[in-house]
């Protein structure tokens, strides 16, 4: 039988042959995964272990004797830790994937706690501890998104001491699973969906305390990128005190425990109070004491002489201006006084020295035709005519005779 072309419909039979080839080329691996459920059914030697991702929603079902769990897995149990060597099959029949092991090993605490330390550094490494990153919690968020175990201690202890310190806020609570094969992608998935949500301020990832074992999905690399990539300030409150894990690195904000956490989301309604309380007073008093100081200051201004009797001054000034004009109309008088006696002086001697005053006292003058002054009689000559001014006027004569 000829193989088909690739432009040609393959059979489904050759699609599984070949996916079933291409499967048994990868020969034998190491797989690393957590034990969602597994079966020893009676009578058989075969033992039926569902291996899941704990970073992912994925399983693969892998086959095992039981010589071979009691070998390096004897008391192995749902929810444990397993590495195992293993090779793929594929069953053409069903299309179905599974894995074959011919060792197993459960994963010890130290071992664990060895692979969380190098996530550590590698997590540190590319910056998602960097403190520069983090962002601070909003003071009075509108909304808090809550990620928690259903019906937990954990979510109880958050959204009762929250409200009883501010029973106004608003929660968003997705109940998750928080250990097991499942916790990762739920509490992933979670905070995709809380930090989409607009009316969202804060996120916070709440857990009671457990043992490491319990703890191991909060060190999960895939829920540690996740909290980094929020946009929205996620709150890790994971276990007690002492409990650590990755997430709290990750994190904007950590919380010792999630009644921390409720304490630190939002401010106490009671403290507030007291506080604005305290500051209306501090205002009062302050605005008192300014109102007081202006208040003197004010007084202090009006009783001075120029705001209490401003007309005073002016009374002050017009006396001066009424002295200086008394004394310029003074000096103005005396020295037209003085002037008036000067002129009158003046005038009596050039009134005494005046022509007309000489002519008062019966002198004349004797002009000639041309209006010249005749100062001598040689300056005449017989038949000339004069003219002559008198004090009471003038008159015309004529030169009978010259004499020397």
């Amino acid at each position: 039988m000829t193989e088909p072309t690739a432009d040609e419909p393959w059979p489904v039979r050759v699609v599984s042959q070949k996916i079933g080839a291409w499967i048994g080329r990868l020969g034998w691996v190491w797989v690393d995964g957590q034990v969602a459920q597994i079966t020893r059914r009676p009578g058989t030697s075969t033992v039926f272990i569902t291996l899941r991702d704990p970073s992912a929603d994925l399983s693969l079902t892998l086959t095992t004797s039981r010589d071979v769990i009691d070998t390096g897995a004897p008391n192995l149990q749902n929810g444990a830790r397993i590495v195992a060597h293993a090779k793929p099959d594929f069953y053409p029949g069903r299309g179905t994937l599974s894995l074959r092991a011919d060792e197993v090993r459960q994963v010890g605490i130290g071992e664990l706690l060895a692979r969380i330390e190098m996530l550590k550094k590698h997590l540190a490494a590319e910056g998602l501890f960097d403190p520069a990153r983090k962002r601070r919690p909003p003071f009075l968020p509108r909304r808090i998104g809550l990620v928690t175990g259903r019906a937990s201690a954990a979510e109880r202890d958050v959204l009762t001491n929250a409200r009883r310190r501010w029973p106004a806020i608003d929660f968003r609570v997705i109940n998750v699973a928080v250990q097991g094969a499942t916790a990762v992608p739920e509490m992933v998935n979670a905070l995709r969906l809380l930090d989409a949500d607009d009316t969202i301020d804060v996120i916070v990832l709440a857990r009671g305390g457990g043992s490491t074992e319990d703890l191991l999905p909060f060190s999960d690399e895939a829920l540690c990128r996740a909290v980094f990539a929020c946009r929205t300030p996620v709150v890790s409150a994971v276990g007690h005190e002492t409990d650590n894990p990755l997430v709290d690195f990750v994190a904007d904000a950590r919380a010792s425990t999630p009644t921390d956490a409720a304490k630190r989301l939002v401010p106490d309604l009671r403290d507030e109070l007291r506080l604005i309380d305290q500051a209306r007073y501090r205002l009062r008093r302050a605005l008192g004491h300014t109102i007081d100081r202006e208040q003197h200051r004010l007084d202090a201004l009006r009783s001075r002489p120029s705001l209490a009797k401003p007309h005073a001054i002016l009374d002050q000034h017009q006396a001066e201006i009424g002295g200086w004009r008394d004394r310029a109309a003074r000096s103005l008088r005396h020295r037209l006084d003085r002037a008036d006696d000067g002129l009158s002086h003046t005038t009596a001697r050039l009134r005494a020295l005046s022509p007309a005053a000489t002519m008062q006292r019966g002198y004349a003058i004797v002009q000639r035709a041309d209006g010249t002054v005749v100062r001598a009689p040689g300056e005449v000559t017989a038949g000339e005519q004069l003219r002559i001014r008198v004090a009471g006027g003038e008159f015309h004569a004529e030169v009978t005779e010259e004499r020397a």
